[in-house]
């Protein structure tokens, strides 16, 4: 069989490594961001590793003794996306996390300079528009993550022939979003009428799967 008619194999990415000097240190920072701990197995080698996932997310991460290489803190630019990323970011402050306030950029890259340098505009990107606003904190290893407000996903970026919803949270956003354009809907002829849920639905389709949401 030649390369062009291979079937595509579903390859699932469902965790990566990150690299710690304190691995307890490390787990109970993670553990305080209420991230679910999946594992922690120390072996006689001295092998440990511990992985977490965090709420909502179909990728975990893992992190432990003799797991990588890379020096403790080299991890940068790791994205947790978000469908709201205020609340996203009080969530976590709650927690006790230093983390930025919000920002959008107007000089692409801006978002992974360190925090306090130019290039960065305080509050979320207007209209909140998907993909450009953002958020960033660190572990105690300075592994650096970002959090990205991502409400409406390009087209190509998704399978076209799944709609999932990770977490309640997802999907209450959905929702809304349904309701708001749904609100602009009803004030058009014909006006309001009962096929809601079927716009909902429509609406929400169409947007998990990057195709023209309806008006």
């Amino acid at each position: 069989m030649s390369g062009t008619e291979a079937r595509n194999v579903a390859l699932k990415l469902e965790s990566f490594a990150i690299p710690v000097a304190d691995v307890d240190r490390a787990k109970k920072f993670y553990s305080d961001l209420g991230w679910r701990l999946d594992a922690d197995f120390p072996f006689d080698n001295g092998f440990r590793v511990v992985q977490f996932t965090p709420p909502g997310s179909p990728c975990s991460i893992q992190f432990g003794t003799k797991l990588t290489s890379a020096a403790p803190g080299s991890a940068q630019g790791l994205y947790l996306v978000v469908s709201d990323i205020e609340a996203a970011r009080a969530s976590l402050a709650a927690r006790g996390v230093k983390i930025s306030e919000v920002f959008h950029i107007h000089v692409p890259g801006a978002q992974f300079l360190p925090d306090g340098s130019g290039d960065r505009i305080a509050g979320p990107a207007k209209g909140h528009a998907s993909y450009k606003s953002y958020a960033t904190f660190s572990d105690p290893d300075g592994n650096r993550w970002l959090l990205q407000e991502v409400t409406t996903r390009l087209p190509g970026r998704i399978d076209s022939t799944e709609v999932t919803f990770t977490s309640a949270a997802d999907l209450i956003g959905a929702l809304k979003r349904a309701a708001a354009a749904y609100g602009e809907h009803e004030k058009r002829p014909p006006g309001p009428n009962d096929d809601w849920p079927e716009w909902y639905a429509a609406y929400i389709v169409a947007e998990q799967t990057g195709k023209p949401l309806p008006e």
